[in-house]
């Protein structure tokens, strides 16, 4: 019999965002895998699969966050090639920073294991509603707050930023508090374009419902001091005005050439 693997986001609020197809496929799997954000969700995942277990040990096997990973998408692959139906359940959408999860699908595949990932409630969709953001009003641009600096992203005043995982900018290991050292060269590159002045936003959706997330306004200069935990999100809206190409608008009939 062939084997099957499905992974799965369980959404921030995992008791509340949990889609009917995810719920689906970890109440029928044969083993189920999970990276919960915290032990309530933990435990809550466990009594819908009584062959449930975390993963989340693993990140004191030692070694780096990639071999970490690594140990992560073997254990999730492993009851599959034997037969097992398989899910695998990650925090938020397990498409958006969850390496575990597509290293998991790409072993799979690569064994001709028919598998699959399902979307999810991430991070990002709990933010731009929280906040009031359209993305559709200025664009986005998303950058893991290490590979914005390391290879010096590109940057614009006048569209949105979103730096994911600012508490833990250099980390190559797994991170339980936040290592603020960093943050001043975040808050450099920032500064440059948008001014020491200019209003961000440090966030964590709320994994809980009822509980309002965590929503606290910063100058881009005081970033090194922010109240900034390993979870937290940087939002920095525009600054300036976008330029228009006066040509192009005259070719789509939008604008007036001045």
């Amino acid at each position: 019999m062939a084997g099957s693997l499905t992974i799965v986001g369980t959404g921030i609020a995992v008791a509340t965002q949990l889609t009917a197809e995810a719920r689906a496929a970890i109440e029928d799997a044969q083993d189920v895998f999970h990276v919960a954000g915290d032990e309530v969700a933990s435990q809550w995942l466990d009594r819908l699969n009584s062959n449930a277990r975390s993963l989340v040990p693993l990140y004191d096997s030692g070694g780096t966050r990639l071999e970490i990973y690594s140990r992560m998408a073997e254990e999730i692959v492993a009851p599959a090639r034997v037969g097992r139906r398989v899910c695998a359940a990650f925090y938020g959408n397990p498409a958006m920073f969850a390496r575990p999860a597509h290293e998991a699908i790409r072993r799979a595949r690569a064994d001709r294991i028919r598998a699959r990932m399902l979307p999810a409630v991430s991070a990002l969709d709990c933010l731009v509603v929280d906040l009031g953001v359209d993305p559709g009003d200025h664009g986005l641009l998303s950058y893991e707050a290490t590979d914005f600096l390391l290879h010096r992203r590109p940057l614009d005043a006048a569209c949105a930023l979103v730096l994911w995982q600012i508490g833990v900018v250099g980390a190559t290991g797994p991170v339980r508090e936040t290592q603020r050292e960093h943050l001043d060269l975040v808050a450099g590159r920032l500064v440059s374009v948008h001014g020491a002045d200019h209003e961000a936003v440090v966030y964590e959706a709320s994994p809980y419902p009822l509980v309002e997330p965590f929503v606290e306004r910063v100058r881009v200069g005081d970033l090194p001091s922010a109240d900034v935990t390993p979870l937290a999100t940087l939002y920095v809206p525009p600054s300036a005005s976008p330029a228009i190409d006066d040509e192009v608008a005259a070719r789509l009939g939008l604008a007036p050439l001045r």
